[in-house]
C-alpha cells in the first residue's frame, strides 16, 4: 500500500489500475468509482481494522473489456504494471505507470470508433485570437488553426474532440464561450508559452523551421499544438513517429458554416433522438479511412471551383466505367484500417495478425493502383502514380510471418520457417518431442514389462512416468518416486529430466527468439510509415468518390454545374434525407429554386404550417453543400455559383442552461448572420420573430429582410414566414419575390401539395394543423370563431366605429392593427389620427418609417 500511495500521489486526477499478480486492483475512492462504472463487486481490504480500504479489481486479461468503459465515462486511467519478473526478486516487485489513457489519448480498438476520429484538442486564448490544435494519436493526423471565438467554436463542433486541453487560468473563459459539452483537462499556464511550443514542435519534427508546414506566424495555433505534444509526453506516449506533419486548417479555403448551421442542418449529429443525419444517408464508403475523410469533407466544403470540378469528374468517371468502379469497390472492401495499423506500428501496439492484415491490405491496393494509372482521367492517373506498391515490405512480411499468425506474439508460431536457422533447429527439438516420448514409452514397456505405463506432464514436477499399482513391483530401482495416487504412482528418471530441460529450454528460447524477430520486423516497418499514410489518404479519397458514385446511381442524383457566378438555379430539387424516409410508393414533391443578386435575391415563402417550408429551405442548403464537397445532387438539374458561407436560422431551440430563451437564441443566431454576410452567402431564415409578440415579430422580420435587401452584399436568401404581412415587401423592394407552398382546400379539409408556387399565401391553416394533432373539438370550434372575428376586424385601424362594434361582439378579446393602412390620405391626418398613448415602441418606429417613405417615395 505504501508503494501504491507513492504512485497514486503522482497521478491524483487519474484512476490508478494497480497490477497485483494476475489482477488490476483499485483502492479507496478509485475503487468506489470503478465498481460503479464497471458494475463489479466492491470489497474491503483489512476489514474492520484502522487501515480498512475499499477494493475493486478485475483479471489483467480483461483489461481490453473494462478499460474502454472507464475511458468512455470520461475518466483518465493510469495503468500501473509490474516492471520486473516476480520470480527474479525476493523483495516487493517494482511497479510503475506504463500508460495514461484519457478520452483524447487512446489506442485501444475497443475505445476507438472505426468511422470517427478520436481527437485530442487544445485551445489557447491569445490577446486577439484563439489558437486550436487537433491530434488523433490513433491516425497521426495533426491539425491547427487560429481565429476568433466563433471560428474556434465551429471547429470544435466539426471535429468533436473527445478531450480538450485548456490553461487553468482560462477555465472560466472556456466555459463561457464553449459551454460544458467537452471533457476538459486543465494544464499549468507555463505549458502555453510561445518558446516552449516552438521548441516542442521543432524537436518533434526534427526541423529547423516550421515554414514547410505552412504554420509559421500562426502563433496561437503553434502554442495550442505545443500543449498537445506536452500532454502526450505526460501521458507516457513517447513513440510518436507516425505524427509526421502538421496541417493548417485555412479559414478562407472552405465554406463557412457556424455551429448553428451545422446543428440546424443535422449534417452528422442531431439533438433529436433517432433523427437520420445527412452523413448516414450519403456515407457509402467501404473503409474506415473513407468514412472519417467523408466527415472531414462535410465539415470543410470546398470553395475553389477547380477542386470541386475535379471531384465531380472522378465521380463521373466511376459512373461511366463500370469495370473500374466495380474493381475499386471490391478492392477497397479488402483493405483494413491501414491508417490506424501503421500508427500501432509506431507506438509498438501492433500484433502479428494485424501485421498480416497490413500486408494483405497493401496487396489489395495494387489492382487499384494499376487500374488508376491506366485511366484517362488525369486526377485518377495521378492518384494511381502516387499510390506506393511497398513491394519489399510486402515480401518481408510474407517471408517473416505465417499467414494465420496469432493475435499475440507470446502464443508462439507467428514467425515463418526459413527466417532463422536457430529458430528452425529449436522447433525441430521441440516438435520431435512427441516422437521421442513415444519411443521412450515403447522402450520402457519392453524393458520393464509394464504394459499400461504412460508419460505425462504437469507444472509441479514436469514430465513423469505413471504406473498403475498392479505393476508397481516391476518398477526399476533407479526410478525416483514423486507422487502416490489412489490407483497409481508417479516417477521421474534421469533421462526424462535431461529431456525436459532440453525441451523446456528450447520452448523458452523459441518464445524469446520469436519476440526478437517480430521486434526486428516492426523496426523495419517503421521506415514505411509515410508511404503507408499516403496510401491510406489516397484510398480514403477514392473510397469517398466511389461512394458518391454509388449514391448517385442508387438515388438518381445529377452532376451539378459549378461556376464562379453568384447564382443558384435548382430544377426539381429534393431533400436527400426526407426522400429516403418516405413510405414505399410515396413520391417526394420536388421543387425549383432560383436565386441571384440582380432580380430574385430574397424569396419570401409563406404557406401553412406542415406544408414543407422548412424542408425547401434545408434541401437548398444541403444541395449546395453536397455539390461543393464533390458529390452529385438530388435534383433534375442544378447550377451552383460557388457559395462561401451558409447561414441558417431554422427551428426554435431554448438554451435554458445558459440562461437564454428561445427568442434570445434566435436573435443571437440572426445577429451572427447579419454581421458576417458576404456576396456569396446563402442565408436560410425560418419563422424569424416567432419567439416574441406578433408586432415585435413582424417588425423584426421586416427589418431583417429589408437589411438583407439593402446590404451591399445582396446575399441570396430564403425567408420562410407565417407573417403574411411580409408579402407587402415585394411592392417596395424589387429583389424580394413572394412564393407560397400550395395547398388544396376542400370543404372541411386541407391537402398539403408541398409545391412551391409564385405569389404569397393568405392563410396559415394553423387551426387545421391543431385539428390534425387531435385538439379537442370545443377548442377547434372556439378558435375558428375567434379567427373569423379577428379577420373581420383586420385592417380597420382608424375606423373607430367598426372597431368599437367588433370589441363589443360576443367573446371578442383581441384586436390586431394593420401596419400599413391604405386609407391614409396625407401625413397630417396620419399624425393626428395616431393615438400615441397606445403605441408600443416598435409600432412607433414602424410609423416613423412609414412617414419617411411617404416623404421620400422610397
Amino acid at each position: 500500500m505504501k508503494q501504491y500511495n507513492g504512485i497514486k500521489s503522482k497521478y491524483p486526477d487519474a484512476m490508478l489500475l494497480f497490477r497485483v499478480g494476475d489482477f488490476y486492483e483499485t483502492f479507496g475512492t478509485d475503487a468506489i468509482k470503478c465498481a460503479q462504472v464497471l458494475n463489479i463487486t466492491l470489497t474491503k481490504r483489512g476489514n474492520g481494522s484502522e487501515s480498512e480500504t475499499a477494493l475493486a479489481g478485475f483479471p489483467h486479461h480483461s483489461l481490453n473489456t473494462y478499460l474502454p468503459k472507464l475511458v468512455k465515462s470520461g475518466l483518465r486511467v493510469a495503468i500501473c504494471d509490474q516492471l520486473e519478473d516476480p520470480k527474479m526478486t525476493k523483495t516487493i516487485v517494482k511497479r510503475g505507470v506504463t500508460e495514461l489513457v484519457t478520452p483524447g489519448v487512446a489506442l485501444n480498438d475497443e475505445v476507438l470508433q472505426s468511422k470517427n476520429n478520436n481527437f485530442l484538442a487544445s485551445v489557447h486564448f491569445g490577446k486577439k485570437n484563439l489558437g486550436v490544435a487537433f491530434l488523433d494519436i490513433s491516425t497521426g493526423e495533426f491539425l491547427t488553426a487560429q481565429g476568433d471565438v466563433s471560428y474556434i467554436d465551429k471547429l470544435l463542433q466539426n471535429f468533436s474532440p473527445s478531450e480538450v486541453l485548456v490553461e487553468k487560468k482560462n477555465k472560466l473563459f472556456f466555459t463561457e464561450n464553449f459551454g460544458d459539452r467537452f471533457h476538459t483537462f486543465y494544464l499549468d499556464d507555463w505549458v502555453f508559452q510561445t518558446e516552449f511550443a516552438n521548441e516542442s514542435l521543432l524537436k518533434h519534427f526534427d526541423v529547423n523551421s516550421l515554414k514547410g508546414y505552412g504554420i509559421e506566424g500562426l502563433d496561437q495555433g503553434i502554442i495550442a499544438s505545443g500543449a498537445v505534444l506536452y500532454y502526450l509526453s505526460e501521458t507516457h506516449h513517447s513513440k510518436l513517429q507516425h505524427i509526421t506533419s502538421i496541417q493548417r486548417v485555412h479559414e478562407n479555403e472552405y465554406v463557412w458554416m457556424d455551429r448553428f448551421t451545422i446543428r440546424n442542418l443535422e449534417l452528422y449529429q442531431s439533438t433529436n433522438e433517432n433523427a437520420i443525419t445527412l452523413l448516414s444517408i450519403i456515407d457509402q464508403t467501404h473503409s474506415p479511412m473513407g468514412a472519417r475523410l467523408l466527415k472531414r469533407w462535410m465539415a470543410l466544403p470546398l470553395k475553389e471551383t477547380s477542386q470541386i470540378v475535379k471531384r465531380h469528374e472522378v465521380v463521373s468517371y466511376f459512373m461511366n466505367h463500370e469495370d473500374f468502379y466495380q474493381k475499386t469497390t471490391y478492392q477497397i472492401k479488402q483493405i483494413s484500417d491501414i491508417e490506424r495499423l501503421i500508427s500501432k506500428v509506431a507506438t509498438g501496439k501492433i500484433n502479428p495478425r494485424e501485421v498480416v492484415y497490413l500486408k494483405q491490405s497493401l496487396d489489395a491496393i495494387l489492382p487499384i493502383k494499376n487500374a488508376a494509372e491506366e485511366s484517362d482521367n488525369i486526377t485518377l492517373k495521378t492518384m494511381g502514380e502516387q499510390l506506393q506498391d511497398c513491394t519489399l515490405l510486402r515480401e518481408t512480411i510474407a517471408k517473416t510471418l505465417v499467414e494465420d499468425a496469432p493475435v499475440s506474439i507470446h502464443k508462439g508460431n507467428a514467425i515463418a520457417g526459413g527466417i532463422s536457422t536457430e529458430l528452425d533447429e529449436l522447433r525441430t527439438i521441440s516438435n520431435s518431442g512427441k516422437e521421442y516420448l513415444d519411443n521412450l514409452v515403447q522402450r520402457e514397456i519392453e524393458r520393464t514389462g509394464i504394459p499400461s505405463l504412460k508419460i505425462a506432464f504437469n507444472n509441479v514436477f514436469g514430465y513423469y512416468i505413471e504406473v498403475r499399482n498392479t505393476h508397481k513391483d516391476k518398477v526399476p530401482e533407479e526410478w525416483i518416486r514423486k507422487q502416490t495416487l489412489v490407483n497409481a504412482e508417479r516417477y521421474i528418471t534421469e533421462e526424462l529430466k535431461e529431456y525436459e530441460s532440453k525441451i523446456l529450454g528450447a520452448e523458452e528460447k523459441i518464445g524469446l527468439l520469436e519476440q526478437q524477430l517480430f521486434s526486428e520486423l516492426i523496426q523495419f516497418l517503421i521506415d514505411y510509415i509515410q508511404p503507408i499514410q499516403l496510401n491510406a489518404n489516397l484510398i480514403a479519397q477514392l473510397d469517398c468518390l466511389c461512394g458518391f458514385a454509388t449514391l448517385a446511381i442508387n438515388n438518381s442524383y445529377v452532376r451539378p454545374t459549378i461556376d464562379d457566378s453568384t447564382e443558384i438555379d435548382i430544377k426539381n430539387g429534393r431533400h436527400p434525407v426526407i426522400e429516403k424516409q418516405l413510405t414505399f410508393g410515396e413520391e417526394y414533391i420536388a421543387n425549383d429554386i432560383s436565386l441571384n443578386r440582380s432580380q430574385q435575391q430574397i424569396i419570401m415563402i409563406t404557406g401553412p404550417n406542415m406544408s414543407g417550408k422548412s424542408a425547401i429551405l434545408r434541401q437548398t442548403a444541403l444541395i449546395v453543400l453536397l455539390a461543393q464537397i464533390g458529390s452529385y445532387v438530388p435534383a433534375q438539374q442544378a447550377r451552383i455559383g460557388v457559395v462561401d458561407k451558409i447561414f441558417t436560422r431554422v427551428g426554435a431551440s431554448d438554451n435554458i442552461s445558459m440562461g437564454e430563451s428561445t427568442f434570445m437564441v434566435e436573435m443571437n443566431e440572426t445577429a451572427s448572420i447579419l454581421n458576417n454576410v458576404s456576396e456569396r452567402s446563402l442565408i436560410l431564415l425560418d419563422e424569424i420573430g416567432r419567439g416574441t409578440s406578433t408586432y415585435d415579430g413582424i417588425s423584426i422580420a421586416w427589418a431583417i429582410a429589408e437589411y438583407l435587401h439593402e446590404h451591399p452584399s445582396k446575399a441570396k436568401t430564403l425567408f420562410a414566414t407565417h407573417y403574411h404581412e411580409l408579402n407587402d415587401m415585394s411592392k417596395t423592394f424589387t429583389r424580394i419575390k413572394n412564393f407560397n407552398v400550395s395547398v388544396k382546400e376542400l370543404k372541411d379539409k386541407v391537402i398539403f401539395l408541398r409545391k412551391l408556387t409564385a405569389g404569397g399565401s393568405e392563410h396559415s391553416f394553423g387551426i387545421h394543423v391543431a385539428k390534425l394533432a387531435g385538439m379537442p373539438q370545443p377548442v377547434i370550434h372556439r378558435a375558428n370563431k375567434m379567427l373569423q372575428q379577428l379577420e373581420n376586424s383586420h385592417g380597420l385601424q382608424n375606423n373607430k366605429a367598426k372597431l368599437e362594434q367588433a370589441t363589443q361582439e360576443e367573446d371578442f378579446q383581441l384586436s390586431f392593427f394593420q401596419l400599413d393602412d391604405p386609407l391614409l390620405e396625407d401625413i397630417k391626418d396620419e399624425i393626428l389620427a395616431t393615438d400615441i398613448n397606445t403605441l408600443t415602441p416598435v409600432e412607433a418606429l414602424m410609423k416613423l418609417n412609414e412617414i419617411k417613405r411617404m416623404l421620400t417615395g422610397k
